[in-house]
């Protein structure tokens, strides 16, 4: 029986373990009911009365032993399993598919880009607004077909918060806490109710910019106008105004630009005419001003304003506009 202690006792001293696997088959094996102390304390029934002492003294010191050395082990591999940099747990498995802006999002930060070479500063605001903003301060009349439940989404039972139509509402709260000179540009999401289908949907974005001083006059709207058309759509862009009306401008026009699929020569994109219209665009409106707190006897100023969605169907010929917010991997891949 000593024999056999004392061999028990040099080899679990000289354990080693790689894992957690291993760690586990040597406790079993050493302190399971079945295990190799256990099946010594059972042989100490069969050890002689004078020898019971000593030998019960060396199986404790055995047992104990083999617990803490199996304690050992699990203490030491749990601290080089926390130290081991090499696996990370949070990480992606691979293969890591890397994604890419949306197109929406690539056409916005070029139209940014573009109008932040001519000064303009990028102004946020609210989606959820009051009519103040969004329809009064903006010359819209009482009975405007804007105000009807069938074109705007209002919030709750309340007359007079919405979800923003366009982001002129964001110049409005510019013109109320700044004075001229005004430049800012305004991307933002909109909200319409309108039926979805492949041409409209019930929320879009779009992008306005509004300029604010003293002796702005069309022509400085034109040549904006002109400047962005080449940067977006080349050099060899050409743009027309036509008269229209808005309640916020006065005079009023939309621009259309030459097709840039057929260069002007006709195509069934541009509907044989050689133009597509991309934006509208005028003279701020005097009442605006006055509503907004700024003399427009002293100040003058233009705005215009377009949807992103038009300007990344023509950039890239997308037909359908729901493809936009379906989120198919498959089409937005296509802008990696």
């Amino acid at each position: 029986m000593t024999e056999k202690i004392k061999k028990l006792l040099d080899e679990i001293k000289e354990l080693r373990v790689e894992n957690a696997d291993e760690l586990e088959a040597l406790r079993i094996k050493y302190l399971s009911k079945k295990g190799a102390v256990s099946a010594l304390m059972n042989d100490f029934r069969n050890v002689a009365a004078e020898q019971k002492r000593e030998i019960g003294q060396r199986l404790n010191e055995l047992k104990q032993l083999a617990q803490d050395k199996i304690n050992e082990l699990k203490e030491n591999f749990d601290n080089i399993a926390a130290n081991d940099n090499s696996l990370d747990l949070s990480r992606t498995p691979y293969p890591i598919t890397l994604g890419t802006r949306h197109p929406l999002s690539i056409v916005k930060r070029e139209i940014c880009d573009i109008f932040g070479r001519l000064g303009f500063n990028i102004a946020e605001g609210p989606e959820i607004e009051d009519d103040w903003h969004v329809f009064s301060s903006l010359n819209f009349a009482e009975d405007h077909p804007a105000r009807d439940m069938q074109d705007t989404f209002f919030i709750g039972h309340a007359p007079d918060v919405l979800l923003r139509t366009h982001t002129s509402s964001v110049q409005t709260r510019v013109m109320e806490r700044q004075q001229p000179p005004i430049r800012i540009i305004c991307p933002g999401r909109v909200y319409r109710n309108e039926a979805i289908s492949y041409r409209a949907h019930c929320f879009f974005h779009q992008v306005e910019a509004l300029y604010i001083d003293k002796n702005v006059s069309f022509a400085d709207l034109k040549q904006a106008l002109l400047y962005f058309a080449k940067e977006m759509f080349g050099e060899e862009t050409k743009i027309r105004l036509r008269p229209s009306y808005f309640p916020f401008t006065e005079p009023s026009a939309e621009m259309d630009i030459s097709c840039n699929i057929c260069g002007g020569q006709g195509c069934p994109f541009c509907k044989h005419t050689g133009w597509v219209e991309i934006l509208g665009c005028g003279m701020v409106d005097p009442n605006v001003l006055n509503n907004c707190g700024i003399d427009s006897k002293t100040y003058s100023g233009y705005a215009l304003g377009m949807g992103i969605e038009r300007i990344t169907n023509l950039k890239y010929r997308i037909k359908d506009l729901r493809l936009f917010s379906e989120n198919d991997k498959r089409f937005l891949q296509q802008f990696a």
